[in-house]
């Protein structure tokens, strides 16, 4: 007994491809492709894409492929974007031909290289805060939702920011709590 979700519509000028073990999108941005677990199949029939789970796979794997499949349509149609700052004194980024160059503090700048289908840009920005910190945006775009999301936390495990001084790689709409320190912490009592 087959079990049968959602059928999921498919947007003008997307192009779907079933095939064995996986299912190819094509949209104006470039290809996708969506792996699907064993033992699912996904039918495309009169503009809507449906996806088939046998019983020896868990219903949860249903929701998951559809998810995955409407990131697919997202991101061949609208693309997806990560951004990063990397704020602290001293800290720079640089874009390269393989990919970014960050000097956050190491004795050695780091590099990371972009995978196939990233693609990354560098804007130095104003600080928001009054501080002489220079502040650098990374922008990671990419069709692929998986490989945006990945290649971005690899940038921010770079150097996590610093919950003293708030110094390190952060994504841009992300709160740094900033702890009081031992000087704070002291003179309090």
């Amino acid at each position: 007994m087959a079990r049968v979700y959602r059928p999921i519509p498919v947007p003008a000028g997307i192009e779907v491809k079933p095939g064995p073990g996986n299912v190819s999108v094509k949209g104006k941005l470039g290809t996708v492709s969506v792996r699907l677990p064993q033992d699912t199949q996904v039918k495309v029939d009169k503009g809507f894409v449906t996806v088939e789970v046998g019983p020896a796979v868990h219903r949860a794997m249903l929701g998951t492929t559809r998810a995955h499949i409407l990131n697919a349509f997202t991101g061949v149609s609208q693309g997806y974007v990560k951004a990063l700052e990397v704020r602290g004194m001293g800290y720079r980024v640089q874009k390269t031909k393989e990919g970014v160059q960050i000097a956050c503090g190491y004795s050695h700048p780091v590099n990371v290289a972009a995978p196939a289908g990233i693609t990354f840009d560098v804007n130095q920005v104003p600080n928001p805060d009054d501080t002489k910190e220079q502040m650098f945006q990374i922008t990671v775009k990419g069709i692929d939702r998986q490989a945006v999301g990945e290649i971005a936390a690899e940038l921010r495990d770079v150097k996590p920011p610093d919950t003293y001084r708030g110094k390190g790689v952060r994504y841009k709409a992300e709160y740094v709590r900033k702890k009081a320190g031992k000087r704070a912490v002291g003179t309090q009592a």
